[in-house]
């Protein structure tokens, strides 16, 4: 452990400023597909019982009309946030009938790019706004790479810590910095120890080590033959987040920089306006239909790949990056995380409070400026860890220095065990030190990695990625299938109709027709 993490740590405590991180908030988002029973992609339309995917607040779709995403509000606990989703999954499936919503971040059976239906999210301007920003993203960059599903975790530290934590680093207390901006700088300072550290999630967490074969069908791939039906690489975490995932070779040139929400913003701003000629090729319509958004690198913040994000929650039709710089940031967004395929809903409270408690390490660590160079080092880990993060003696680039991918996790691990412990001094209990010693059980015995667990679980049972697809599949909806409490359907039905209304109402308020209406959207860039 640091001595500026020891030294932080014991001004936490010794200021009492640590009692407040019992406010500590976090929701989830978590992503699955609809499947047949035989692990093939659900052609059917979002269902109308689950509600509008345009403005229910907790069930929606995302790329594909079968890409379901779960939502949860901001929880106090990691418990509450589970419990929620599990109650999300449990009214699908009573909506559902035969189809399952798939285990695993990895896609199910694809029938080509033509089997993939984009969301489609109604005829009123943001909804088609939303569709067409899909459209584009078929044309840029193909449907199969949109139907991945992952984990997106948000967190936030309370309010009031904040003038505590200032006061506590401060003596006498400094009026030099306002609070708005010290709370901006530490987000951002966790932002960039985050990408330093982002490797250990794919590590820990990364549970995509395999394909179907119809997902890399017509590809060049350096994958190995499953005995069954997919491919792997034997030593692979997170395939998810690598050449085969969320990439992007448009973006892999141009670097938005995290070194302050005003380099942040101006940077994303620059990919906004930044011509791209490939996309220019594509145009922006086609016989009076829209081919995407526009014809720049991104069309809208959102097209930017990353495995981390600064938020607020932001006005509908407004620009995110501009609304973030006036007001601040009001939240983290880790992007990094795989669905757990032996966890019901891909995720469970003891990753959440290790989650929790890497964060708050990456927060109160020093974090230095990224210069231009330690870019590339950083992306080199994570695509070492990616393709090969359980092979034995693998080495990472650390301040210039080559160090194993193991010892560096162990010492890293130490620092996060030591920011657990004062973590659970808040609380009265030991569930975060529990949660880290966990992961530090992985370190020492690696076939406890989910993405090993996976490879063993196929290999063992002799079955192909798809098959072991929905056998998983086929549990968690035996898991989550019993009957909802009456009161809680009667309020998820209620939120599903009431969800419905909005949108009407949404369409039959729209002033201006669509092209006036993006004219005007990007007018305010």
């Amino acid at each position: 452990m640091s001595s500026l993490l020891a030294e932080k740590l014991n001004i936490l405590e010794q200021s009492g400023a640590f009692r407040l991180l019992t406010g500590i908030q976090r929701g989830i988002e978590k992503e699955g597909l609809r499947t047949t029973p035989q692990g093939e992609l659900a052609q059917t339309a979002h269902p109308e019982a689950l509600g509008s995917a345009l403005t229910h607040p907790s069930i929606t779709t995302d790329f594909s009309e079968a890409l379901l995403e779960f939502v949860t509000p901001v929880m106090p606990t990691p418990e509450a946030a589970i419990i929620f989703l599990e109650d999300l999954h449990r009214f699908s499936y009573e909506v559902l009938e035969d189809e399952l919503i798939w285990s695993s971040s990895m896609p199910c059976f694809l029938g080509g790019e033509e089997s993939i239906p984009i969301a489609n999210y109604g005829t009123s301007n943001i909804g088609m706004m939303k569709h067409i920003y899909r459209v584009g993203l078929q044309h840029r960059y193909g449907k199969r790479l949109q139907t991945i599903a992952g984990i997106h975790y948000n967190f936030s530290l309370p309010d009031v810590f904040w003038p505590a934590y200032i006061d506590a680093l401060s003596s006498p207390p400094s009026n030099a910095i306002s609070e708005r901006d010290f709370r901006d700088q530490q987000y951002f300072g966790l932002i960039r120890n985050f990408r330093r550290n982002a490797w250990l999630l794919l590590l820990l967490f990364g549970a995509s080590p395999a394909v179907c074969g119809s997902f890399v069908s017509g590809l060049n791939h350096k994958l190995q033959k499953l005995e069954g039906k997919g491919y792997y690489l034997p030593w692979a975490t997170s395939l998810r987040m690598g050449d085969l995932g969320y990439t992007s070779n448009a973006q892999s040139d141009f670097l938005v920089c995290y070194n302050s929400i005003d380099s942040y913003t101006s940077t994303l701003g620059q990919a906004l306006n930044m011509s791209y000629p490939a996309y220019e090729k594509i145009g922006i319509k086609k016989d009076g239909r829209y081919l995407q958004l526009n014809d720049r690198l991104l069309q809208i913040e959102n097209e930017y790949y990353s495995d981390i994000r600064p938020k607020r929650v932001t006005p509908s039709g407004v620009h995110p990056s501009h609304y973030l710089k006036e007001h601040g940031v009001q939240y983290i967004e880790v992007r990094n995380l795989d669905l757990n395929p032996f966890l019901p809903v891909g995720i469970d409270a003891t990753q959440a409070r290790f989650v929790d408690s890497f964060l708050l390490y990456c927060l109160l660590q020093d974090s230095p400026e990224i210069p231009v160079d330690e870019y590339a080092t950083n992306n080199n880990n994570k695509t070492l860890v990616i393709n090969e993060g359980r092979k034995p003696g693998l080495k990472l680039a650390r301040n210039q220095n080559a160090v194993e991918a193991f010892q560096w996790a162990l010492e890293t691990l130490d620092g996060v065990q030591q920011v657990a412990s004062v973590l659970d001094a808040a609380h009265g209990h030991k569930l975060h030190t529990q949660a880290v010693t966990v992961q530090q059980e992985k370190i020492n015995h690696p076939e406890l990695f989910p993405s090993a667990q996976y490879l063993e679980y196929a290999e063992r049972e002799n079955i192909s990625f798809s098959e072991l697809g929905i056998l998983l599949s086929e549990q968690h909806k035996n898991a989550l299938k019993q009957p909802m409490a009456t009161g809680e359907k009667a309020e998820l039905d209620r939120i599903a109709r009431e969800s419905h209304r909005e949108q009407r109402k949404i369409e039959q308020s729209d002033a201006v027709d669509f092209d006036t209406f993006l004219a005007e959207y990007f007018a305010r860039t």
